[in-house]
């Protein structure tokens, strides 16, 4: 089982989300788990231009670090997006990352796998955060096992509580993994996406012949 953490903070060592990531790591370890810790603010990333190639072909003009992250993000069995809130939304750097999986969406690059979410703030709104990177793992295929998230305010001591459930929800996800388990609302919800997808891709076969390919690979069409 391998579970791989994003945290998308430009604060280097100072961040408390990277700090919050690395918990829910810790707990998913504790559970038998394999675990990556990944700075995307450490890597170079270009933005998406919508060009299409990456329907057509399955491959992005860019040349920077998004195909070795990629590589490493469908590899796992489970995934940890971390990131604090920049004005009710999760920081630049992470959404230019999230702005290049337009093709990993309609693909369901991340069908079977398991996620969750966690976010720190200085005032409010963590749970937006959390809300939105559970939406992104369901667009991406993946069931969204739970978040964590806080608002430290004037009292940054209650990062300490936060790194306690990051634990916790690091050894939920260990668990939903092993046991395949399954959340009925969010099963529904995917397979609606899926069908809207099955008729999208299907619809642009002519020019998506990358997503065509993938899509009668699995035999989903």
């Amino acid at each position: 089982m391998k579970i791989v953490g994003i945290s998308a903070s430009p604060r280097g060592a100072d961040s408390r989300t990277a700090r919050l990531v690395a918990a829910v790591l810790e707990g998913a370890a504790s559970a038998g788990a394999e675990t990556e810790f990944i700075d995307i603010c450490r890597m170079r990333f270009e933005f998406c231009t919508g060009c299409g190639t990456c329907y057509a072909t399955g491959e992005c003009p860019r040349v920077d670090d998004f195909s070795r992250l990629f590589e490493t993000m469908v590899g796992a069995d489970g995934l940890v997006l971390g990131s604090p809130n920049y004005i009710n939304g999760p920081t630049a750097q992470l959404k230019q990352v999230l702005d290049r999986m337009a093709d990993a969406i309609h693909c369901r690059a991340f069908d079977g796998k398991y996620g969750c979410a966690v976010c720190t703030t200085g005032g409010s709104g963590d749970d937006r955060v959390v809300e939105y990177l559970s939406g992104v793992l369901n667009n991406l295929g993946a069931q969204f096992v739970g978040g964590v998230g806080v608002a430290l305010g004037a009292d940054p001591g209650r990062l300490s509580g936060a790194l306690l459930q990051g634990e916790a929800l690091g050894r939920d996800l260990a668990e939903a993994i092993a046991t395949r388990r399954q959340y009925p609302d969010q099963i529904a919800a995917l397979e609606a996406s899926r069908e809207y997808f099955r008729a999208l891709v299907t619809a642009n076969r002519d020019i998506w012949a990358h997503e065509y390919e993938v899509w009668a690979d699995r035999g989903w069409l």
